[in-house]
């Protein structure tokens, strides 16, 4: 008996160091790149007193994760990168241009806020800087054509996140496909469909409940809406996001329409199955060169520096917080950490489909602990991995697929299912950014939630097409039958 009890001590004790770095984060409200290193310290205690390993075993431990990880580095210097150079040399000005020239009304402006930043959010790659730069272009034109300020702010935070889950260029799309070992192109390719399909359903969403709120038939411009941002509000946004002042003068001065096509270079390189690489330079040089042709850029070292700001916000923080988040989830892998978890998930699954779906719920149980999407991908990954590795086999295709839907579920319930949760870092940048461009409205983070249908559709979608089976009336997504994959006896 006191044997069994020193086991389950010793159980708990591994899984101390999530519980710390949860508390660090949700209560505390230490930001993840001060939380990680303190978890990944009291991590390293904790391996020593369970596992005797010694100071350098732990430190090889941690640097090896790190290693394994470290293409995504340069992968995200050049997404950050293109994202500056998409927002300053016109690219994501163009895309707004072309959807507000269609006019728009109180009852499709939230519709065209999600169309609008689902395109920016996979042109550029990062929901921060497309809600960062739409809010106030869209909560403005809002209050001009009396729309719903809280319907058409879901909206674009929902939108915003579309493109971070299934971009090329997201840093949590190129995390979530190395940590399971997949090409984020046939991860697109995988999930491309699905997605989509809950974009439509969630445009179809804001619009009907638009019209169940009776809003109005006004029309309005984008450039009313600049003009009557508050000078307060710019100074505000400038210290956030500057590129995100950059491409709201643009919308208002006006950018040509080709410059579209660096996008749509992006993306046919992209479908092409060309390297991830390879595609973000096709965007970088060809913003370049149209945005010298339309005096967007004005010299090579203007955007010289564009690059360098890119390169500096993706090392000033998030490739740091990974390093450290990296390390943390070497030494809770090497632990063991996660078996008791591991094995309820095991006992309670009856075939290969049941595991994946717990994998899902890890993977949001995950976020909601961590509060940081990031953090998740980068923890939980690696354990819904093993789980797959250490207990199903079959063709290797099969468990290929079966990789891809691990990538999609870190991804998607990391990137959607911030939104849902209500102490979440993503939800409290949001409000943030729109309490500052929009100081009309009192914010909260459920009203964010409130109205997030994409979010709640990805979510509860992806967890009950996994169960069901249903997935296979989804081209591309379906997950292989047995005996193609079958767990191990």
């Amino acid at each position: 008996m006191a044997l069994e009890r020193r086991g389950w001590f010793i159980e708990v004790l591994k899984l101390s160091p999530v519980v710390l770095l949860a508390i660090l984060m949700v209560v505390v409200g230490l930001d993840v790149l001060v939380a990680a290193p303190i978890a990944t310290v009291y991590a390293a205690i904790v391996a020593f007193i369970t596992e005797k390993f010694s100071f350098q075993e732990i430190v090889d431990k941690a640097v090896d994760n790190v290693k394994e990880i470290q293409l995504v580095f340069f992968i995200l210097m050049l997404a950050y990168a293109m994202a500056e150079t998409f927002m300053a040399s016109g690219v994501g000005a163009s895309i707004i241009i072309m959807s507000l020239n269609f006019g728009l009304t109180a009852k499709t402006i939230a519709v065209t806020g999600i169309v609008v930043t689902s395109v920016l959010s996979v042109a550029i790659g990062t929901s921060w800087g497309t809600f960062a730069a739409c809010a106030p272009v869209f909560l403005w034109l809002n209050h001009i054509v009396g729309g719903n300020v809280v319907l058409t702010t879901a909206a674009i935070a929902g939108g915003a996140c579309f493109g971070d889950n299934i971009g090329l260029i997201s840093d949590t799309t190129v995390v979530s496909s190395g940590i399971q070992k997949v090409e984020v192109i046939h991860r697109i390719k995988h999930q491309g469909v699905w997605s989509l399909g809950c974009l439509f359903l969630s445009i179809l969403a804001f619009y009907v409940a638009s019209v169940v709120m009776g809003l109005p038939d006004t029309v309005g411009s984008a450039n009313d809406a600049i003009s009557q941002i508050p000078q307060e509000v710019w100074a505000a946004l400038a210290e956030k996001r500057e590129s995100a002042v950059i491409l709201l003068n643009q919308v208002q001065e006006g950018v040509p329409l080709y410059m579209m096509l660096p996008l749509v270079i992006v993306l046919i390189t992209a479908i092409k199955g060309l390297p991830t690489l390879l595609c973000l330079f096709s965007g970088i040089i060809s913003a370049l060169v149209f945005g010298l042709f339309a005096g967007t850029i004005t010299s090579i070292p203007n955007f010289i520096n564009l690059m360098y700001t890119g390169f500096e916000g993706a090392g000033s923080w998030v490739i740091v917080m990974m390093m450290w988040v990296a390390a943390f989830g070497g030494i809770m892998g090497s632990i063991n950490a996660f078996e008791p978890l591991s094995r309820i998930a095991k006992n309670l699954s009856k075939n290969v489909r049941q595991l994946m779906f717990f994998n899902g719920v890890f993977s949001i149980l995950g976020n909601a602990a961590l509060s940081d999407e990031m953090a998740q991908i980068v923890t939980i990954g690696p354990i819904i991995r093993n789980l797959v590795d250490e207990n199903v086999e079959g063709t290797e295709e099969g468990l290929y697929k079966l990789k891809l839907r691990n990538a999609t579920f870190s991804d998607a319930l990391g990137v959607f299912g911030s939104q849902l949760i209500p102490w979440h870092v993503y939800i409290g940048f949001y409000v943030g950014i729109a309490s500052v461009v929009y100081p009309l409205y009192h914010f909260t983070a459920l009203d964010i939630i409130r109205y997030n249908f994409l979010a709640m559709i990805a979510v509860v979608s992806i967890l009950v097409l996994t169960l069901t089976g249903l997935d296979r009336l989804i081209p591309l997504f379906g997950l292989p039958k047995e005996p193609e994959v079958r767990l191990k006896k």
